[in-house]
């Protein structure tokens, strides 16, 4: 998934779970709801453009005069000397203009960071600024060549990461990426960040077009008090999972519960849970749209037992019609054990979380011993794009303050304040985590190199929220239509998007 998601309060994915609405959903949701302080909205998350899909904003006109030449009223600052501790020859006298979005995430943290780029370069005036607006800010000045120097592109208003790639709007970031470390200059930058971040910012190729800032992990979040009044470990294995959910029925409990209106959210579980069965080549032919991939072995394995769920019961009642603040509200509330999401989660069910609820994620369970990736595979990726306009005045200035904010300290800094881990891989040591942050980073200790990172919903939003989502999964899950029949489906509706020669295709490399 890899394009721009733009996600509404109705389809979250991954995008619209950003900063700004939280590349997850929060002062300003997806759909301009409420502000949520201190963490990642999931609808922004799931908003992320190209990594996240892109976009709810209608793009009709978008760039339509922009130049694709680097001329005009965008003539770029003189570079400065390249040094060891100016790696990129940033100008240090010339102004720098950062526009973030103002969402979950809030302001503070990318504040905190311009203060150590003036500290840096003493003499630059930075012009920061935020807004809930994005493209109705920022398109008029795309257009007349006038852009910002760094831009967080989330929340509603995110701009089309494909039309942008399009366009030739962005500057490539592979210099901020082979440039050294800000905190260790035997290492480059590309060399500190987590798995899968410098992919999901690429496009047909090898130019990285996106930083993504945050990371989401996604799996199977429950609570551990909830399962320590069961007497009960989280189960490993699929029997066991049944097993639980048997016993917690005969208390009175769900098994599971999801979001029923945006049934994409199922996915969070089920498509780690099939790359395990089948490796994870069978989530890129999935991806790739490629003829039959649907109809692999472990699809239909994966799929058959999430359907057992229903089958025997283990759903809470009413689920499919609830949506996802109702069902992470059931889920709080004790009414089930298991809920697929990501982990902005902890953030957006922040006011019906009780003190002792001990909130954790875990990988998807494996469903027996063919499988062929270890217990602990997860799907885990990044969040709130940060892009670098190629035609505005200072790119290099942009660069480098991605730079400093993916140093050790900021990365600190972010996570202290916003309760969410960033692309930076580490930045925890001596910090108190919360029990779903703590529980996320252990899973990625655990997954090693086994982490997952379809793009579906990304490359291909619409197929995925609206076809494969809630017109096959969710149709299955809520038991109106079988495995075998919504596997069928997915793969039609698979390939009438590959025989589209309307639709942007892309494909792993």
């Amino acid at each position: 998934m890899g394009s721009t998601t733009a996600r509404n309060d109705e389809g979250r994915g991954r995008s619209d779970h950003g900063t700004g609405s939280g590349t997850i959903g929060g002062a300003g949701g997806a759909n301009g709801g409420p502000a949520v302080t201190g963490g990642l909205g999931r609808r922004d998350v799931i908003k992320r453009s190209a990594a996240i899909g892109l976009a709810a904003v209608p793009t009709t006109g978008f760039l339509a005069s922009c130049a694709s030449g680097s001329g005009g009223t965008d003539k770029q600052v003189d570079k400065g000397e390249k040094t060891e501790k100016n790696p990129l020859g940033v100008n240090g006298s010339a102004p720098l203009e950062f526009v973030l979005f103002d969402g979950g995430f809030g302001t503070e943290y990318a504040q905190d960071a311009v203060k150590l780029y003036e500290k840096t370069y003493p003499k630059a005036k930075v012009k920061f600024s935020s807004t809930q607006k994005i493209q109705s800010t920022l398109q008029p000045r795309f257009n007349g060549g006038t852009p910002p120097d760094l831009i967080d592109n989330s929340g509603a208003e995110q701009m089309d990461m494909g039309v942008l790639v399009g366009k030739k709007q962005l500057a490539d970031l592979t210099p901020l990426l082979d440039a050294p470390s800000y905190d260790d200059p035997a290492k480059k930058v590309r060399d500190t960040l987590r798995p899968g971040v410098v992919e999901m910012g690429q496009f047909d190729g090898d130019p990285v077009w996106i930083m993504y800032y945050a990371y989401m992990v996604y799996g199977v979040w429950y609570s551990q008090t909830a399962l320590d009044k069961l007497d009960a470990e989280y189960p490993e294995t699929w029997d066991a999972m049944l097993a639980l959910c048997a016993k917690a029925k005969k208390k009175g409990i769900a098994g599971w519960t999801y979001a029923g209106k945006y049934p994409y959210y199922v996915p969070f579980s089920l498509y780690p849970f099939i790359g395990k069965i089948g490796g994870r080549e069978v989530l890129d032919a999935i991806d790739n749209l490629e003829p039959n991939a649907w109809k692999h072995p472990a699809v239909k394995a994966g799929f058959e037992a999430y359907y057992e769920l229903f089958k025997k019961g283990y759903i809470l009642q009413g689920t499919p019609g609830l949506d996802h603040i109702q069902s992470q509200t059931a889920w709080t509330e004790g009414k089930a054990l298991f809920i697929p999401n990501g982990s902005w989660v902890e953030n957006e069910a922040a006011s019906t979380t009780p003190k002792d609820f001990e909130m954790k994620v875990a990988a998807p369970s494996s469903l027996d011993s063919s499988d062929k990736l270890p217990f602990g595979t997860l799907w885990a990726s990044g969040g709130e794009p940060f892009v670098v306009p190629a035609h505005s005045k200072n790119p290099d200035g942009g660069m480098e303050q991605l730079r400093i904010m993916l140093s050790e300290a900021s990365s600190k800094n972010f996570t202290s304040k916003v309760k969410s881990l960033s692309s930076f891989n580490g930045g925890t040591d001596g910090l108190t985590l919360s029990s779903a942050l703590k529980s996320g980073e252990d899973a990625l200790a655990k997954a090693g190199d086994n982490v997952l990172n379809p793009r579906l919903q990304d490359w291909y939003v619409a197929l995925q929220k609206e076809k494969i989502g809630a017109g096959a999964i969710g149709e299955m899950m809520a038991g109106r239509m079988t495995p075998a029949e919504a596997v069928k489906k997915c793969q039609e509706y698979a390939d009438a998007v590959a025989k589209d020669s309307s639709v942007k295709h892309y494909k792993h490399r």
